[in-house]
């Protein structure tokens, strides 16, 4: 799937690293794409609520369908956050720029998930806004 298509047909979006932290890359990507009419929930065991969302401490505690798994942790994290985005059935996982990790990029793509890594969403959305 393109990024113009995940960013067109998925809305629910669990931001695992998600900050209360205005001044955080996490916060300020979320705040964005939620006020373009996405649903973020935060995924982050050391926040109770940012954006005014209910934050779960992991993938797996999430009650809803996740679509997007937008993911703001280290690169080292990545194959546990992927394994844990499979298990619950996500259908993207999201590695925000800096987050490189090839296996969990490989452990992603066999099992049929759709994998951007290294990209930001904000600045991909606001690509797609613009038409480019």
């Amino acid at each position: 799937m393109k990024i113009k298509e995940i960013l067109h047909t998925c809305r629910i979006i669990a931001v695992v690293g998600l900050s209360s932290n205005p001044y955080r890359a996490s916060h300020s990507v979320s705040r964005y794409m939620q006020a373009h009419g996405y649903r973020i929930i935060p995924v982050n065991p050391n926040e109770e609520m940012v954006l005014s969302e209910l934050a779960y401490p992991r993938l797996e505690d999430v009650p809803e369908r996740v679509e997007i798994v937008n993911v703001f942790r280290r690169s080292e994290y990545a194959p546990k956050i992927m394994a844990s985005a499979i298990e619950i059935g996500a259908r993207v996982v999201w590695f925000q720029e800096g987050v490189i990790n090839a296996s969990a990029s490989a452990q992603g793509l066999k099992a049929g998930l759709d994998v951007v890594m290294d990209r930001c969403i904000l600045k991909e959305h606001m690509a797609v806004q613009q038409g480019k």
